[in-house]
């Protein structure tokens, strides 16, 4: 049974860091809605989807939306109007030609994406089911492990942490309530386990976790150790990096920064694989520069007790995947469809990971949103584990919860386990 468009209509709202977005609103002539809007990251790969902004300096610093909503409201919405909503691959490629560049630099990845979104929840709702179970197929079986964003890297005072995210993943939990539990305790005890080393309190950081205390990334992964044991944790909680290395690459000198001095790609690596060899690293996301494809395939050799991943690297573009898997320079990538720019783009990098036995790993961004769609393609497609950030801003627990909630909603429902794809056992 078809469901056609009746109406498309976007605005301009805020995101979680208060930065413009674009959300839009899809009804449907037999009055289901599908909403979307399009959250941006802290860390932005340069081959990623475009955001369109006005650029007006008495507006919001220049980054407000009304083009891109103007996009939405004038052309994308008349071309869409009578389309069923079912059909999501042509409404994305009649988006897709309506643009025409690769970036979508005419009418803003962020318009194109969030219409995509507000389609594909519209056709969940003309299909009575929850979006996840949309996605599925049927009833889910499983959630993902959550992942926690516990120390930001970044610029503090005279330090500089060049590792943007250490991150603790509790998958030795018997259930999603006790790997929650576990992340929040892990985090809570980890205020007091700083406070001790730094002799105050410390910082809350741009992502919302605690600001890095050392330059050095062995005595933070020391200092959550600690608290992963003061709470009785040990064995049962790994660890991640995003290293985001892109951000402090030095194209000039070819050098990356690391511990207060610039480094080669091969002394990163070198570094890196010591830390895998101390700790028990669940993936490592970024190690290198967006562009350092000669690097990327040794560094996937040596480090061999944790999965590489590609975030920035890889922008959820199968061209870029395919390339990667053809040099076998990644164990996977972060799965983040706005970068791409929509829903059948995202599924079909995603789709060519798991043809290729490559992992896919779900995640929000840093100017994140409540009920985020990617979410509901964590859950609608079985993925292992995912990255939430840290357990203190609301659209954050919003991410906790929901899989929680989707948990409770299945019976028979269980955590993933992801132990098989665990290489430190």
């Amino acid at each position: 049974m078809s469901s056609k468009i009746k109406s498309i209509h976007a605005r301009q709202l805020v995101d979680c860091k208060c930065r413009p977005m674009v959300e839009v609103d899809v009804v449907t002539e037999d009055g289901y809605v599908g909403r979307g809007c399009a959250p941006t990251g802290s860390s932005v790969g340069k081959f990623e989807s475009c955001v369109l902004r006005d650029e007006d300096p008495g507006e919001y610093h220049g980054l407000s939306v009304h083009k891109a909503v103007d996009n939405v409201n004038r052309i994308i919405a008349p071309a869409l109007t009578g389309m069923d909503v079912a059909d999501q691959k042509g409404i994305d490629q009649k988006m897709i030609e309506l643009d025409g560049t690769p970036e979508k630099k005419v009418l803003g990845g962020n318009a194109i994406y969030s219409v995509s979104i507000a389609v594909f929840r519209a056709a969940a709702e003309a299909a009575r089911q929850p979006l996840y179970n949309y996605i599925a197929g049927g009833p889910i079986q499983t959630v993902p492990v959550p992942s926690f964003n516990v120390v930001n890297g970044g610029c503090y005072g005279d330090l500089t942490q060049p590792f943007n995210e250490f991150i603790i993943m509790p998958y030795g939990a018997d259930t999603i309530y006790d790997s929650v539990e576990m992340g929040i305790n892990t985090f809570q005890e980890l205020e007091h386990v700083l406070a001790g080393y730094l002799g105050r309190k410390p910082e809350v950081a741009h992502a919302y976790g605690y600001a890095a205390p050392s330059e050095d990334p062995e005595v933070i992964l020391e200092l959550i150790s600690e608290a992963i044991g003061r709470c009785g944790y040990t064995g049962k909680i790994g660890f991640a990096f995003d290293c985001a290395s892109s951000e402090m690459y030095d194209g000039a000198s070819n050098t990356y920064l690391l511990k207060g001095k610039r480094v080669s790609a091969d002394e990163l690596i070198a570094y890196t694989k010591k830390l895998t060899e101390k700790f028990d690293f669940v993936f490592i996301e970024d190690l290198l520069d967006e562009e350092d494809w000669e690097s990327y395939p040794k560094a996937n050799r040596e480090i061999t007790r944790t999965n590489i991943i590609g975030d920035d690297f890889i922008v959820t573009n199968r061209q870029r995947l395919e390339r990667a898997y053809e040099l076998k320079a990644l164990d996977g990538f972060i799965l983040k469809p706005n970068q791409v720019g929509t829903i059948t783009e995202a599924l079909d990098t995603y789709r060519y990971a798991q043809d290729h036995g490559m992992l896919a790993i779900t995640s929000g961004r840093a100017g994140g949103v409540i009920g985020d769609v990617v979410m509901d393609l964590a859950v609608g497609l079985g993925v292992g584990f995912i990255k939430n950030g840290a357990p203190r801003s609301g659209e954050r627990i919003d991410k906790l919860n929901f899989l929680m909630r989707a948990c409770d909603l299945a019976p028979g429902c269980r955590l993933a386990d992801i132990r098989p794809i665990l290489k430190y056992i």
